[in-house]
């Protein structure tokens, strides 16, 4: 291997954005083409899968595929793969904040993900839904998003557990914030006919019947062989992307 003839990059330490490791002269281990194949394979996924490892990088690879910013795959596998002439409106929500002390904030924080998603598709707030109806307000976003761009819409979960994780050593506020997820999860379903895609990541594998009742078309791929490689480096990745190192 001729390792002396690759340049040196910068390494990409806790990025999480598509953009910036692509633009700002970082290694990059291409993973859009596995992304391609999954949006091929299927419509609802999840995918758990430890702290630091890739999921969020991966979410928003996704999410620049489905609006269609190109110019971020040059070279990669999913350019020639991808159709660009037909981007979609992507909902993306993220709970890495948390739900601040006892849960108190989970749905002030799930307001604000509705709040910057509208603002993002610059869609209007829905008429006649009270601010207190998480998942009523959730669903018009969604069925809004589909009708104002006529492509069906793209929803995004990064980290869909942590605000139960936060409070696991308090069993009541835990079931509390299970509840209230579980409620918002069970939205997608009824809104199928407006989805295009739906991935959820996170760090634990909550049961089916429980927090995902609402929300039982999901697909598990956090075993499955084929998607092993999906985000995180294998022994490969090291040896080629990172071999000026």
């Amino acid at each position: 291997m001729t390792t002396l003839s690759l340049p040196r990059l910068k390494l990409p330490l806790g990025i999480q954005n598509l953009s910036e490791i692509r633009e700002g002269g970082h290694y990059y281990v291409d993973k859009s083409g596995m992304a391609v194949d999954l949006v091929e394979a299927g419509k609802y996924y999840f995918l758990s899968r430890p702290r630091r490892f890739g999921k969020s990088l991966l979410v928003d690879t996704l999410k620049e595929l489905f609006e269609g910013n190109r110019a971020l795959f040059t070279g990669l596998a999913a350019e020639s793969r991808w159709n660009w002439s037909k981007p979609h409106p992507v909902i993306r929500i993220s709970f890495s904040s948390g739900s601040g002390p006892q849960g108190r904030l989970l749905a002030q924080r799930i307001r604000e993900n509705l709040r910057v998603n509208r603002v993002a598709l610059d869609l209007p707030l829905p008429a006649g839904l009270p601010e207190e109806d998480l998942a009523g307000n959730f669903a018009d976003l969604i069925r809004q998003a589909h009708q104002s761009r006529g492509e069906r819409a793209v929803v995004l979960v990064d980290e869909y557990d942590k605000p139960m994780l936060d409070h696991l050593t308090d069993p009541a506020v835990a079931q509390t914030q299970r509840d209230m997820l579980s409620e918002l999860y069970g939205t997608l379903k009824d809104c199928d006919e407006h989805l295009r895609f739906v991935f959820l990541t996170g760090v634990s594998k909550f049961s089916k019947v429980s927090l995902f009742s609402g929300l039982n078309n999901l697909t598990d791929i956090t075993l499955d062989a084929r998607w092993s490689a999906l985000c995180g480096y294998t022994d490969e990745d090291i040896d080629t992307v990172f071999a000026p190192e």
